[in-house]
């Protein structure tokens, strides 16, 4: 576990830190209310704050995707569910922040896309097999794929009358959809990602220098 790379922690501190929010703000009803709380403050500002903090859930994605660049075959593929979980980050912010037809929009976006996002997903962790660990993490994440999806199928149909188990499928769909977030730290303990900054008003540098700034840098910090 030492040898692992810290960026490992993100999906799962996340996933932990979201749930965490949203239970947060249930105002202590023995039924399981709605997640939504647009109407009831203080629980809508809850609400609409934990929503616009989860949508930084777009650095896991992006991340996912450098992961991915060089190793899939279908590239496409790799920047469609870039872009599709882009999209329902952007409807969180919707769905926090909004009422009636744009929050509906909102959830369409989020449940809609998130979903196209996992089996995606889940078909290119089985495609590309990083570490040959793909077929394990794979089955994982179609059968919370499967789980997402239903969850959404079922919430659908009960969202009309039956109110109570409708709010139990919507929970139900955001704590597997968390999960699914949170498994993505299979991969992510072999990676290590670097953020770097050139200067573009001085001269240029050439690609061996830089490797030996790199590797002067490095020798000083040991």
């Amino acid at each position: 576990m030492l040898g692992c790379s810290p960026w490992a922690l993100l999906p799962p501190v996340y996933s932990v830190c979201t749930a965490a929010g949203l239970w947060a703000r249930r105002n202590g009803s023995f039924y399981a209310p709605y997640i939504i709380a647009g109407n009831f403050p203080p629980a809508s500002c809850i609400f609409s704050e934990v929503m616009n903090l989860a949508a930084i859930v777009f650095i896991i994605a992006v991340l996912r995707y450098l992961q991915l660049k060089q190793a899939i075959d279908k590239p496409w593929l790799n920047f469609a569910s870039l872009v599709a979980f882009s999209i329902g980050c952007f409807g969180m912010t919707l769905v926090g922040n909004f009422q009636e037809m744009i929050h509906n929009l909102g959830t369409f976006m989020t449940f809609g896309l998130g979903t196209l996002f996992c089996w995606v997903q889940s078909y290119i962790t089985l495609r590309v097999n990083l570490r040959n660990e793909g077929r394990k993490a794979g089955i994982i994440r179609f059968l919370l794929s499967g789980a997402i999806t239903l969850c959404m199928i079922l919430f659908s149909l009960m969202a009309q009358r039956l109110h109570m188990h409708a709010a139990r499928c919507q929970w139900a769909l955001v704590m597997f959809f968390l999960t699914f977030l949170a498994t993505f730290a299979i991969e992510f303990r072999h990676n290590r990602f670097d953020v770097v900054c050139t200067d573009n008003t001085g001269r240029p540098v050439s690609l061996s220098e830089t490797h030996s700034q790199v590797c002067r840098y490095q020798a000083d910090q040991l």
